[in-house]
């Protein structure tokens, strides 16, 4: 029995502590506009979420108990936030503050690193979906700072480089594998969107051969479903630069190159909600 099979069993029996979600999201409040909804256990070929967070019961861990939340020690560094008829979690970043420094570099994130439904390993075909609101985000403009914020990870365990991640770079939004130098924009301007919720979907088959791939969806405020914005197909995306048994998911605010020496905006906040984990190779 493949491993991600294993998760799948192991998640259908968790009562209680995950939520499978077989309805349509909630909707966003009305200063944030709609977020996208995706029933996803009606998506063709996928089967019902083996990891579902979405806040509704208003806890920094959406009642899964191993779910880091932030190790930044700022009260501000990680909340809950009313979102329609439930919650959302906000990571604030504050450049020059020791409160919301965390493993060394300016961040506050959320993590499944030991969650196993939240894990993934060589043999794994996982989608990842997600919610993102960039809130009171201020834009770039030209002759500042390019440095970018990074929103969502998909990191390998180990203190190792990330095999992707999504982030905001100048006023776009892009999808980045720093190991194996690609990088492409998902989202051209993310302006007409700010304060309101967009939602992301990377679909991977976890190899640590060149048979792999990185599938990136967005879904836009008002689109009525996904497009596909970028493929990258035969490659290797199990690839830590130190050996590592297996990966997990972060999302939150990560500002790795970005100081008040430089110009940077001093203060940012993103808003994450409806992270979801699910099987490919079960449908």
């Amino acid at each position: 029995m493949k491993k991600s099979t294993k998760r799948s069993v192991i998640a259908a029996a968790a009562a209680g502590a995950l939520t499978i979600a077989c309805v349509a999201t909630a909707q966003a409040g009305q200063d944030s506009g709609s977020r996208a909804s995706e029933a996803s256990c009606g998506s063709s070929g996928v089967s019902a979420p083996l990891l579902d967070i979405e806040y509704a019961n208003g806890r920094l861990n959406s009642g899964i108990p191993n779910l880091t939340t932030t190790h930044a020690t700022a009260a501000d560094a990680s909340y809950v936030v009313d979102s329609g008829a439930d919650h959302a979690v906000a990571h604030q970043v504050t450049l020059g503050d020791p409160g919301y420094v965390s493993d060394g570099a300016p961040r506050s994130e959320s993590a499944t690193n030991d969650v196993p439904e939240g894990k993934f390993v060589v043999g794994d075909e996982q989608r990842y979906e997600f919610s993102v609101m960039l809130k009171d985000w201020e834009t770039w403009e030209s002759g500042e700072s390019e440095a970018g914020d990074i929103i969502f990870q998909g990191k390998h365990a180990g203190g190792n480089l990330p095999s992707f991640y999504l982030m905001t770079k100048r006023n776009s939004i892009a999808f980045r594998s720093p190991t194996l130098n690609l990088q492409s924009t998902v989202v051209n301007d993310f302006r007409p969107h700010l304060g309101k919720w967009m939602r992301f979907r990377v679909d991977v088959s976890w190899t640590d051969d060149s048979t792999g791939y990185y599938k990136v969806s967005t879904k836009m405020p008002g689109e009525p479903d996904y497009t596909l914005r970028q493929t990258y197909a035969n490659v290797k995306t199990f690839h830590p630069v130190n050996p590592a048994e297996f990966g997990y998911l972060k999302w939150g605010l990560y500002r790795p190159d970005q100081t008040l020496a430089k110009g940077d905006v001093p203060t940012r906040v993103v808003y994450h909600d409806d992270i979801r984990v699910l099987d490919l190779s079960q449908g």
